[in-house]
Formats: C-alpha cells, sequence, structure tokens
C-alpha cells in the first residue's frame, strides 16, 4: 500500500517546478554562453566517481560532505560528488593533457550529505569556471572579473568582494614552528573568530611573545585597502612568502578600484575558507540580503599531481539556485505561447511546424481535454481567416 507522504522529498532536496526550472535553465544558458565568450570550454564530469578522486586535495570537511557506496562491479569505493572542482582538475591534468593554459567551465547538480545550516539545501546547481596552467595574478584577476560577470548576468547588486590569502596563515605557522595539531587548534579558533579563546590558545603555545603578538593580532587585520600596508609592517618577520602575498593583493585590489569603482572590497588575513584546499589567493562574493557567500574561489596550485601532472590552477563556483532565486523571474519577459485547436487540417499542422521551427511555443489542443488557452498559460490562439491559419493576441479576440 502507498504511504500517505508518498510524495515529500528528503530533507534538504528539492525540484524545481515549471517556472522555477525554465528561469533556472535560462540562466544556465545565459551563464555559459558568456563562459565560452571568454574561452571557458564546457564539460561534464560523471554524478558518481570513485572516491580517492572526488576527494583529492580537499581535506577533511568535502569527505564529510560526500556519499559514500560500494560499487558492485569492482568492489571499490564511490562517491555521490559534492564538489565538482577534483573531477575537472583531473579532466585537465589526465584527459586534456595541454602545456598551455586551459580554460574549463561546469554545470551539474551536487550532493551533500548534510545541508547548509543557512541554506538548508543538500543538492546545490554548482557552476563555475578554472583556469589551469598559469601561476601569475594575471589568472587569478581574470577569474575575478569572470565571476563579477557572471553576478551582473544574473541581475545581482550590491556585490561586496572579500580577499584574503592563505599564503600568509601558512608562512607565520611555519615560521612560528608550530606542530600540526596547533596548527589545527589555531586554525579552529580564527575560523570561529573567537578572540578570547584565541588568546588564551597562543599563551599556551611554546613560541615567541613576537609570534604571539602576530597570532593575536590576525583577527583585526580586515577591512579596506589600507590594510594591507599595516599587516605589511605588522607581518614583516623576515619572510618573502609574506610580503609577495600582501603584494599581490595589494595590486588586485588596485585592479579592481580601477576597473570597478562602484564595487566595495574587503580583505581579512584571518579568513581562512578552503585553508586545505587553496594555496594563495582566496575570494569570495556576497549581497546583504545573505549571510553566507554566494559565490567563491581562489588558488589550489598542484592539485592535479595526484592524476599525473601538477599543474598552476585557480577559479571560481557558485550555486546556480541561489543566483537564479536572488532576483527570480524579474529579469524575464513574458514567452509568446500560441494555444493551436484539435483539427485536422494540413495547413494548420504545417503552421505550427513553422512556428515551432522558428522557437515559438505552441500547445496543440487535444481532443476531449479539459482547460484551454487560459489554463495552459497561452497567450495567443491559432485562428482560420480566409482560409489560412493566423496568430490572434487573446486580449483581442
Amino acid at each position: 500500500m502507498q504511504k500517505k507522504d508518498s510524495w515529500l522529498l528528503p530533507e534538504g532536496i528539492s525540484e524545481a517546478l515549471p517556472e522555477e526550472a525554465a528561469h533556472l535553465e535560462r540562466l544556465r544558458r545565459n551563464l555559459l554562453d558568456t563562459f565560452a565568450c571568454w574561452g571557458y570550454q564546457l564539460v561534464i564530469p560523471p554524478f558518481v566517481d570513485f572516491l580517492d578522486s572526488l576527494l583529492t586535495g580537499s581535506g577533511h570537511d568535502l569527505d564529510l560532505q560526500t556519499f559514500k557506496l560500494t560499487d558492485q562491479l569492482s568492489g571499490e569505493m564511490l562517491g555521490v560528488r559534492a564538489d565538482m572542482t577534483p573531477q575537472v582538475a583531473r579532466i585537465d591534468a589526465h584527459n586534456l593533457k595541454h602545456e598551455w593554459p586551459t580554460r574549463l567551465c561546469y554545470v551539474g547538480t551536487t550532493l551533500h550529505t548534510v545541508g547548509d545550516p543557512l541554506e538548508k539545501t543538500r543538492s546545490p546547481m554548482q557552476i563555475g569556471a578554472e583556469l589551469y596552467g598559469h601561476a601569475g595574478i594575471e589568472s587569478d584577476y581574470e577569474v575575478i572579473q569572470l565571476m563579477l560577470e557572471m553576478l551582473a548576468i544574473s541581475g545581482i547588486q550590491n556585490v561586496h568582494l572579500d580577499m584574503g590569502h592563505v599564503g600568509v596563515y601558512r608562512a607565520l605557522v611555519e615560521h612560528a614552528g608550530l606542530n600540526k595539531q596547533q596548527e589545527t587548534e589555531l586554525f579552529d579558533v580564527l575560523q570561529r573568530k573567537a578572540r578570547t579563546e584565541l588568546a588564551e590558545l597562543i599563551e599556551g603555545f611554546a613560541i615567541s611573545a613576537h609570534f604571539k603578538d602576530i597570532f593575536n593580532a590576525l583577527p583585526k587585520l580586515n577591512g579596506g585597502i589600507d590594510i594591507l600596508s599595516k599587516a605589511a609592517q605588522l607581518l614583516d618577520i623576515g619572510n618573502g612568502d609574506i610580503q609577495t602575498a600582501l603584494q599581490d593583493l595589494q595590486v588586485i585590489a588596485e585592479k579592481l578600484q580601477r576597473d570597478y569603482p562602484s564595487l566595495t572590497v574587503s580583505f581579512d588575513l584571518a579568513e581562512l575558507r578552503g585553508y586545505h584546499y587553496h594555496t594563495g589567493l582566496v575570494f569570495a562574493a556576497f549581497v546583504p540580503s545573505i549571510g553566507r557567500e554566494i559565490a567563491r574561489g581562489g588558488r589550489y596550485d598542484n592539485i592535479g599531481a595526484v592524476f599525473g601532472r601538477a599543474r598552476p590552477a585557480t577559479g571560481f563556483s557558485a550555486d546556480l539556485k541561489v543566483l537564479a532565486g536572488l532576483l527570480a523571474g524579474e529579469d524575464e519577459a513574458p514567452v509568446q505561447s500560441i494555444f493551436a485547436p484539435a483539427v485536422e487540417d494540413c495547413e494548420l499542422s504545417r503552421t505550427v511546424r513553422d512556428l515551432r521551427a522558428s522557437g515559438v511555443r505552441v500547445i496543440r489542443q487535444l481532443p476531449g481535454q479539459t482547460g484551454g488557452p487560459e489554463q495552459l498559460g497561452c497567450n495567443a490562439v491559432l485562428e482560420k481567416q480566409d482560409q489560412q491559419w493566423v496568430v490572434r493576441p487573446l486580449a483581442s479576440r
């Protein structure tokens, strides 16, 4: 016997009804067309993959988010992708094997074991772009520009861009001589922005007073572009990597000020999103109406090493459903939809075929059906006048 609640979906899993699905598809096409104009080629990774391929370079967080199953054919562990980026990196490193810069883009549903605390969804539709084979900040800036273009095409306004660089934290940890456990504990406290707990933790580390001051000051190194000069003075420990990272952020900031004068940009050197995955500059886009990032990205060099070829890499991703939901339906003009009567007429069939071939939606009436043009969402009908079938708007009938 069928259960009464068999129509229910699992928690965090959603379906798109016709209007929402049409909006999603239009946005998907527009964004992929834009990516193509920038030279990014579409790839379609598999929904299920070997587990170790899915988790390459991703760290513990993605492991917890991945559904796992045993392949009945090979006996190997498989996973349902929770992030498409490792798969795209494999395509570049193992399948394409280009020596020159490669630009790839993708879109598809992913699945998470646990939903985002704010969005609650467990099935994001991930869309993104990746640039492989170039280690300079020029490629970082290109993907930031493309991300901003994506948000603009999606009709999203009042974007705030937040930037950081995980290389700063990595260098500080190394020079302070922290062990793995201390590094993990410090990372956790910094992510939670727990300053009191941070001070207590740092006090227990057997490191110099200078480094204790630096780690305690890290959460305060956030703000506008002026924070970079302040950080350069505070973090001057004779490490070239730190100064290079700050200089890269400075250059990117100046480019953004020049090309996007109305864009709000901030910097946070204690923001370590993707720390176990990214290797350099990281960035995220925010809007006032959502309490989390709507797009994020950064540099993650050498991810292709496990696939046989390490390559510099940078890119970004977003949830297409979130982008579409911010301004759902507000940017779309009414679609012409024509109702064709249930009449056996060769000329009518020819007219319907020609209209459909030109991209017009035509719905043919079924004999004995209930509901007319209005119920089927049509705004025009085909009528026969002077031995010809012509389109008449419903409002003029």
